[in-house]
């Protein structure tokens, strides 16, 4: 089995490559020296659910860094100074062979208010306006479908040239599939424009795995993602809104692990005294084909064997590439070899690494 540390040598000419990163990290370049903007940052955070924001000095360095945990003491996010600026940015992507950017808030989006996000919103058009041949971005505002966020929304779509829009997979207590998203979603759905559904720190119901870093930082992300996922289809939400298209980040929390378990064919040839399970395995499956997609979050942190995996259970089709910058460069700089070590045909390496994000957000 190959690893991420036999893949050494990134591409290269990403100008040129067609290759299409679904899942980069934009937070404003000037989020550490514009006090104001800091302090909304900070605040946004609500500490009534356990969740403690906190400037810090990165160990060893001379940057500062925004640490968010939750519950206090336990890190779950950190978010370091000078990572965003865009002629870094553009560099990385040359040596990881990127040739455009969707740029999104990385796990701000539940906790934002509307003021905050026109500010992100204008400052991120900003951002693509500065590289437009290199940069796309995806609106935030708050779900709740209130006329001024709606309007919010039509604007980065209609004004700022917006390529869809971003949720958190859960705001607080609430998954997507609560009512209270209804209005929000049916907007979204008669627009016909994509909703990238970021990971969560941690799922809702999150005790149990707190004590342990890698299973609270990268499980508990994974666990919130699947969670959603299921809830979705099985809420009937695309019954209602057959024209959302979702996107879900971390491979919906490794949702190909648990697509046959879910959704199992009803044999008519055997009889079980009790019927345990729903049988609406075949309507489900044809609108987790239809209507949610998933983005990699940095391909080499998944293994060889778990990716061929999703890609044979979920289809080629459905699968985009993300590398989720600036959180691991190792994940970034070799993510596209990575892919393209699994050996898959190349009209589906094609669609995986640039054709379905292009088709889906309708890009150039």
């Amino acid at each position: 089995m190959q690893n991420a540390t036999e893949i050494s040598k990134p591409s290269q000419s990403g100008a040129r490559s067609g290759i299409i990163d679904a899942n980069m990290h934009w937070l404003p370049e000037t989020l550490f020296s514009d006090e104001r903007l800091l302090e909304a940052f900070l605040s946004a955070p609500p500490r009534e659910y356990g969740i403690h924001a906190e400037l810090r000095p990165v160990p060893g360095d001379t940057i500062r860094q925004i640490v968010i945990e939750q519950p206090k003491g336990y890190e779950v996010l950190n978010y370091a100074q000078d990572q965003y600026d865009r002629s870094r940015q553009i560099a990385d992507m040359d040596a990881a062979g990127i040739e455009r950017a969707i740029f999104r808030l990385p796990c701000w989006q539940e906790w934002l208010d509307l003021d905050t996000c026109k500010i992100v919103n204008d400052g991120l058009a900003r951002h693509v306006r500065s590289n437009p041949d290199r940069f796309s971005a995806l609106a935030v505002a708050p779900p709740w479908g209130g006329r001024e966020s709606i309007r919010e929304v039509e604007r980065c779509l209609n004004e700022l040239g917006f390529v869809g829009v971003q949720m958190a997979v859960h705001y607080g207590q609430l998954y997507l599939d609560d009512a209270a998203f209804k209005p929000y979603l049916r907007v979204l759905n008669d627009l016909g424009v994509p909703v990238v559904v970021h990971h969560t720190p941690l799922p809702v119901d999150y005790a149990s795995i707190v004590p342990y870093t890698n299973q609270r930082r990268q499980y508990g992300r994974c666990v919130a993602q699947a969670t959603a996922v299921g809830r979705e289809l099985f809420s009937g939400m695309f019954d209602e809104f057959p024209n959302l298209t979702f996107v879900h980040s971390m491979l919906g929390g490794g949702f190909f692990a648990y697509v046959e378990m879910l959704f199992p064919p009803k044999l008519a040839a055997f009889r079980d005294e009790v019927d345990r399970f729903e049988a609406e395995a075949q309507r489900l499956r044809q609108q987790l084909t239809r209507n949610i997609y998933f983005d990699m979050s940095g391909a080499p942190q998944w293994g060889k064997a778990q990716l061929e995996c999703a890609v044979k259970v979920l289809g080629a089709q459905n699968i985009l590439y993300g590398g989720s910058y600036p959180i691991r460069r190792d994940w970034f700089l070799q993510g596209v070899d990575y892919v393209k070590s699994l050996g898959l045909p190349a009209e589906d390496q094609k669609a995986i690494l640039g054709g379905n994000a292009k088709r889906i957000f309708k890009l150039p």
